[in-house]
């Protein structure tokens, strides 16, 4: 059964963002949706000082009625800074040399279009966690373009043959189970079960960007995060853990 997840892109996401894509086959990018100011497509957080601390990136001014693909990163954005507010929050961890080699490829890649940067960190970290899921971008996949919401996601799951659709569990209250059953397509949400590590605060700090996870546990302690979920059917059905 082919399984099908579908988001929109975010710089550098949380580690359930991966584990939404290490377990489907095909995971289909939003390109050709509104960008939101008040979302996190292109700034997130890590630890500084002990502290949270949020990092961004700079966009040119545009329309509110402006698709990702549309926005450009302002030519004020300075890269290397960006790259030395990662080096100062974790030049001490024990796997800051990796880690910053992969943030340095991501960081400085040499596109101004935004979702085009955005693509290009998602495969980049896809890769470094050896995760080999197709990311295919939602505008190349044949529907109609103009449909929205669930409608979008059922014509996409449709068109790539899906058998399978699975949504993070932010998305549990925006599908209809009958919808999905209707068209002979298994609805799932995958909800993170993720175990605290250690940082440098007082209290663990969830939530942050892949980035903090990379710098105190490196890869394989990520990898290992993957496995950390629950996968659940319904609203009203079974839960199967994967923990």
């Amino acid at each position: 059964m082919k399984t099908v997840g579908i988001m929109q892109p975010y710089f550098l996401p949380y580690v359930g963002y991966w584990q939404l894509i290490a377990h489907v086959d095909t995971f289909v990018v939003y390109d050709n949706l509104k960008y939101t100011k008040k979302g996190w497509i292109n700034r997130n957080r890590i630890l500084r000082n002990g502290k949270e601390a949020q990092f961004s990136i700079a966009l040119k001014s545009a329309s509110d009625f402006s698709l990702i693909t549309q926005r450009e990163l302002s030519n004020e954005f300075d890269r290397r800074k960006l790259l030395n507010q990662f080096k100062e929050a974790y030049a001490r961890s024990i796997y800051f040399s990796q880690v910053f080699t992969l943030l340095e490829e991501i960081v400085l890649f040499d596109d101004n279009n935004l979702f085009a940067f955005l693509l290009n960190s998602i495969k980049k970290v896809a890769s470094f966690l050896s995760i080999d899921t197709k990311i295919v971008v939602a505008s190349t996949v044949q529907i109609d373009h103009e449909l929205k919401g669930q409608d979008k996601v059922l014509a996409i799951c449709k068109a790539l043959e899906a058998g399978r659709y699975v949504n993070s569990i932010g998305g549990l209250e925006l599908y209809s189970d009958d919808a999905f059953s209707a068209r002979n397509l298994k609805l799932q949400f995958i909800r993170p079960l993720l175990k605290s590590y250690e940082q440098p605060c007082e209290r663990f700090v969830p939530g942050l960007s892949i980035v903090d996870a990379l710098m105190m546990i490196g890869p394989k302690g990520v990898r290992q995060q993957l496995m950390e979920f629950e996968m659940i059917d319904n609203e009203n059905s079974n839960v199967s853990r994967n923990f």
